[in-house]
């Protein structure tokens, strides 16, 4: 009887993988989602022509039917929302960003642009439609060292530091990716690598010229990071380093990157880089070359045509090989595998993405909370702020950026049905029986004639939006009306403005509340005698007007903090062409400045504290540096700390000031204190040694120093590192 029982189970057995094997035969490995994925990317590739292969170089491509290859467009921007398709929640500019100094709230803002990316995707692609910004492979995020205030595009980085671009650069791509073990949510990239910060005007053909040591320090600290977060992209710069073009820099793209750091994604150039190789930096006769010696350095996609175009005459002319051709096509079509590209919806687990998931109540609150925290209070006289709303019944909102859009979304942004200017936003926060105005006030030219100034007179408070727009600093092309290119000359603020603000306060008795919107270092000083309290906003995003409002009438206290130093004149900055970091950012500049990196007031204050034994006194590369203190929170409002915790190195020659190694920022309400835990690996102090091309732990002296800015010393633990 168990014979008879065993015998037909055993037949469906054996039938059921006969069918399976047939079944298989039938399912190209590339198609198998069971598969490993290096085999599968591996299959595909062996199937296409040589014409196919190259036809997939560049940023868009055309579907490949009889493989089931779809037609793609990979240019997508998403720096601080899905950019350029359409309805997308945008959340403040990058550098506001990082003024939260909160890694985990980055997060969580990547996770949402990656949600409403991958719901427009979806939509999209039910209808067919394969347009540029609708796809999953985003250019972001932008981890350039902000080491200049002139460079306009500025605002799109995490500030002049590379601890903290570090932290919240991989912050972004942890969110923006996803967590899935198997695929990637959206694609982030990482840019643009390497030694890039401007000049706008002559980054086509300029050649930044650096050495070893600020080169790995400064310039490559927040790349390697990202790379170590599982970055899937990086795109290479347009200008040259020590005159190699970085799209045909081996030493960059192959050896360091992708040898030393060991990194398995894929490079796609700036748009039109390969064709400023042979046109601008004359570096190579013409576009054959440059296209062969891109697939040598390292280069996957083309943002342009040349490798489409030109790859197969350096076939014809032996410059390449198609094995070569292979391995880039091979690298970059991993990542299309890792979306999801050649699997069925349902195996994707956000395939049911849809309308509901761009631009919901939950995203529109996350974009405020960002805004709030972004924030910066530089000066609040005899505590003006927050006003109570009883004792002033009349409020005059003047100024150019009062209702301002682009002072909202600053560049690379989305667009957006909801956007709340300043005026809107306290307009909002108000009840009907309060008086609410708006005028201009003024332009960013005419330095004579003014509105509003009378109105604001006969009001309980004046409230004046001023500061510089995306088309006064951004990228060349697109803030066209810059004079440099997209770049600033100096720090001021439009001469208009400083014109206005003295006129204001020339015929204002009252309160004057200035608000400031900037993407970089502006001179604050220049209006500072005109305003009793000034509020640096950025560009807030489109929440920023109900942001701001919350902290105008005390519903949250300020807790943003400067990730850049407010120099007091650009005459205390290097010649901009000059990229050595001597007398650059808070790290070797110790002159005076208008506004220490990490300044940021609040309407509360906080007390630290040692609860217990200080940490220990000697260390050795392996330990980790480890302090708990107390923050209590000694002001009569709750609010949010951000603890900074600075090194301090021996007295060695070309040794950063002090460098930020950690943060944390903490919420304290009134009276009562919290647990701050401070970690920081000996290793991360580590620093290059010209003499032997390596990473060294010096011996010596060191500093551990807590406090709320790079200037604020609350508490200090001096400890030793030995050999």
């Amino acid at each position: 009887m168990k014979s008879k029982i065993k015998i037909p189970v055993l037949i469906a057995v054996v039938s059921f993988f006969c069918y399976q094997s047939l079944k298989a035969q039938n399912i190209p490995l590339y198609k198998d989602a069971g598969q490993p994925l290096d085999a599968r990317v591996k299959d595909l590739v062996s199937r296409l022509t040589l014409q196919e292969k190259v036809s997939l170089l560049g940023y868009n491509t055309k579907a490949i039917p009889h493989l089931g290859i779809p037609a793609y467009n990979w240019w997508n921007e998403g720096l601080h929302g899905v950019a350029r398709a359409g309805e997308a929640t945008i959340f403040p500019q990058a550098i506001g960003m990082a003024a939260t100094f909160n890694d985990d709230l980055l997060q969580q803002v990547s996770t949402v642009i990656s949600t409403e990316a991958r719901a427009k995707y979806n939509l999209a692609i039910q209808k067919d439609r394969h347009l540029q910004y609708m796809g999953l492979t985003f250019w972001t995020p932008n981890i350039n060292i902000f080491r200049d205030p002139r460079w306009g595009r500025g605002q799109e980085t995490y500030g002049e530091d590379p601890y903290l671009t570090a932290t919240m650069g991989s912050a972004f791509v942890r969110g923006l990716q996803g967590d899935d073990p198997h695929y990637l949510k959206a694609s982030a990239t990482a840019k643009h690598f390497a030694v890039h910060s401007g000049p706008e005007a002559t980054r086509n053909y300029f050649n930044a010229i650096v050495d070893e040591k600020d080169f790995r320090e400064t310039y490559l600290y927040a790349f390697h990071a990202l790379v170590n977060a599982g970055v899937e992209s990086v795109m290479s710069a347009y200008n040259r380093v020590n005159g190699v073009p970085n799209s045909i820099n081996k030493n960059l793209l192959t050896d360091i990157l992708r040898k030393e750091w060991g990194f398995k994604g894929h490079v796609v150039t700036d748009c039109g880089a390969l064709d400023d190789v042979y046109l601008n930096h004359k570096s190579l006769p013409g576009p054959v070359e440059v296209a062969a010696a891109a697939i040598k350095a390292g280069i996957n996609l083309d943002c342009s045509t040349i490798l489409q175009n030109d790859l197969i005459k350096a076939i014809d002319q032996k410059l390449i090989t198609e094995k070569e051709i292979d391995q880039r096509l091979f690298e970059l079509l991993r990542t299309e595998f890792k979306l999801g590209f050649y699997d069925a919806p349902d195996k994707i687990p956000y395939h049911t993405y849809g309308t509901d998931s761009v631009h919901n109540a939950a995203h529109i609150a996350l974009t405020r909370k960002v805004a709030q925290q972004s924030m910066v209070l530089l000066k609040n006289d005899h505590n003006l702020l927050p006003l109570h709303k009883i004792d002033y019944p009349s409020i005059m909102v003047l100024g150019p950026n009062a209702t301002s859009f682009d002072a909202m979304v600053g560049n690379y942004h989305g667009v957006s049905s909801k956007v709340v200017n300043f005026t809107e936003g306290i307009t909002a926060a108000v009840d009907p029986s309060t008086r609410v105005e708006y005028d201009l006030g003024a332009d960013y030219v005419d330095t004579t004639h003014f509105g509003g100034i009378w109105a604001a007179g006969s009001s309980s408070v004046a409230i004046a939006v001023i500061g510089l727009s995306p088309v006064l600093e951004g990228e060349a092309g697109d803030a066209f009306l810059s004079k440099s290119g997209g770049d600033k000359k100096d720090l001021s603020l439009p001469a208009s403005e400083i014109a206005f603000m003295k006129a204001l306060r020339k015929n204002v008795k009252k309160p004057i509340i200035a608000v400031v919107t900037a993407g970089s270092d502006v001179d604050i000083s220049a209006i500072a005698p005109y305003a009793d309290a000034i509020v640096l906003a950025w560009y807030p995003g489109e929440q920023g007007g109900n942001a701001f409002a919350d902290l105008l009438f005390g519903k949250v206290s300020p807790s943003g903090h400067l990730p850049l130093t407010f120099y007091r004149s650009i005459k205390d900055v290097p010649d901009y062409t000059d990229y050595s970091m001597k007398g650059r950012t808070y790290r070797y500049y110790d002159g005076p400045v208008q506004y220490p990196f990490g300044f940021g007031l609040s309407y509360t204050s906080f007390d630290y504290q040692r609860p217990g034994q200080s940490p220990a006194k000697k260390y050795n590369s392996k330990d980790t540096i480890s302090v708990i203190i107390k923050v209590k929170n000694t002001g009569k409002m709750d609010g949010d700390e951000v603890v900074q915790a600075y090194i301090e190195y021996p007295q060695i020659g070309r040794m950063p000031i002090k460098e930020l190694k950690a943060f944390k920022r903490v919420s304290v309400s009134k009276g009562n204190e919290q647990l701050v835990m401070i970690k920081i690996p000996v290793k991360d102090l580590q620093k290059w040694d010209m003499a032997t091309h390596r990473w060294k732990t010096y011996p010596g002296s060191y500093k551990l120093i807590l406090g709320s800015n790079s200037q604020d010393e609350k508490l200090s633990f001096p400890f030793m590192i030995s050999n």
